[in-house]
């Protein structure tokens, strides 16, 4: 099984970004704009519209605000296998660390989803950083 693990370090307090990555409907707007295009509830999952086009069903596993943690599970499409978790760690009152983890199926998509997360790392940290600017 594949197993992704990307960090960032974001300028901004871990209770803002929380406030936001807890906010699972609303990624499109508050986390990850650019990078999901569209996302809705349905139920526990969410349907997330990725701005290259693929759409994915995930469903919420939990939402953990004591360890500032997400985490869910795709289903459908090409992966026969798919959980993550997105956790938010303190690193002092303005920075903090964002930890992104995937565990996948085949393996032989491991290279794309990495790119995936890469992007999204890119788009929070410029999403993020820019709501806690002056």
């Amino acid at each position: 099984m594949a197993a992704i693990r990307q960090e960032i370090r974001v300028s901004a307090s871990a209770d803002a970004i929380w406030d936001a990555v807890r906010d699972v409907g609303q990624i499109h707007r508050r986390l990850v704009p650019g990078f999901v295009t569209d996302c809705r509830l349905e139920g526990d999952a969410r349907i997330v519209t990725f701005a290259n086009g693929m759409v994915a069903r995930e469903l919420i596993v939990s939402v953990d605000d004591a360890a500032r943690r997400t985490s869910w599970s795709a289903t459908g499409g090409p992966l026969t296998h798919h959980n993550a978790s997105l956790q938010v760690i303190s690193e002092g009152e303005t920075e903090s660390r964002l930890v992104w983890v995937a565990d996948l199926l085949p393996n032989e998509m491991a290279a794309s989803i990495a790119a995936m997360i890469e992007a999204g790392m890119q788009a929070m940290k410029r999403t993020l950083e820019g709501a806690s600017a002056p």
